[in-house]
């Protein structure tokens, strides 16, 4: 199917427009200032109009009922922005407050509210079935399926979670702390740090961490790295002779939002590799950086109460 469909990405390249292939599924995406809004959507229509018109020719079919569209940007920004809704091959479609990419739900602000509601329901629902059952299992079974059930579903894109006040992210900590005393056949009331020291469980903020971590040096160390990820950064070079040129220190570069540049990856990713110890910057093997990395969260997150 991709080497079938590899012609698109060359018509989408004359388009002008951004875009990602995943298997079935193609992005297009592009930005402007709201005013000019209405302009883009004509032009993303036409371009959309083109690849079905493509599709058509080569034996395949543009599913119209499942494309959806969303403005992304700050509130004060969508407020000034005067487009509603975008007519793609005669239908027309309202823009969407929350799409879901890869299994991750991005909203229009990048607050990643709905992504945090939907998955404390699941993680809550999957919670309450394994305390129903919890006596009858030994503490291994019971410890298998929370790694299955629960800390699997925190760990799936927690790296867009990266930035977020601690408000939102103490959500999933609480249902992280409430998963380890049930694995433990511990009280409500006993110490969740305790809990995590003992299952040797990371919280929710250093999971993430060392997913950005991982994450970065994959970009700075492997060739398979995505180029849309590994251009993002770049090594720090000073303007002259310092200690810190051979620290393997990267560019923070410049932000404006808090909330949403300053949780970009070109962003996080320099800022929280920066901050880890030299010597976990200069290791040259993943697994030798994982395990230290782990054992530099756990001592950093999980001190004594």
């Amino acid at each position: 199917f991709t080497m079938y469909t590899q012609p698109l990405s060359s018509l989408i390249k004359t388009l002008k427009h951004s875009y990602h292939f995943f298997a079935d599924d193609s992005q297009l995406y592009d930005s402007t200032v709201p005013a000019d809004t209405p302009s883009l959507a004509c032009e993303m229509s036409s371009s959309i109009a083109s690849v079905a018109d493509w599709m058509h020719e080569n034996k395949l079919k543009m599913n119209d009922e499942k494309t959806e569209v969303i403005a992304i940007g700050t509130r004060t920004k969508l407020a000034q922005t005067p487009l509603l809704s975008m007519t793609i091959s005669g239908h027309e479609i309202e823009l969407s407050h929350s799409v879901r990419n890869l299994g991750a739900y991005l909203d229009e602000t990048l607050s990643m509210d709905t992504q945090i509601n939907i998955l404390c329901r699941a993680l809550n629902f999957h919670l309450r079935r394994i305390g129903k059952i919890r006596q009858y299992l030994s503490a291994q079974s019971a410890n298998t399926l929370a790694v299955s059930f629960i800390l699997s579903r925190l760990d799936f894109c927690n790296s867009l979670l990266s930035g977020l006040p601690d408000a939102k992210l103490s959500r999933l900590q609480r249902i992280q702390n409430n998963a380890a005393r049930v694995v433990l056949r511990q009280p409500r009331r006993a110490s969740a740090t305790s809990a995590l020291r003992t299952l040797h469980w990371l919280p929710v903020k250093a999971r993430i961490d060392y997913k950005l971590a991982c994450l970065t040096f994959h970009c700075l160390h492997s060739d398979s790295c995505p180029s849309y990820l590994s251009e993002l950064i770049s090594p720090y070079k000073p303007t002259r002779t310092l200690r810190s040129q051979d620290a393997s220190l990267l560019t923070v570069p410049r932000y404006s939002l808090k909330t949403s540049g300053k949780r970009a990856f070109s962003v996080t990713a320099p800022t929280l590799w920066n901050s880890l110890p030299s010597s976990l910057r200069h290791t040259d093997t993943f697994p030798t950086f994982k395990k230290n990395l782990k054992t530099y969260l756990f001592c950093m997150y999980l001190t004594a109460d």
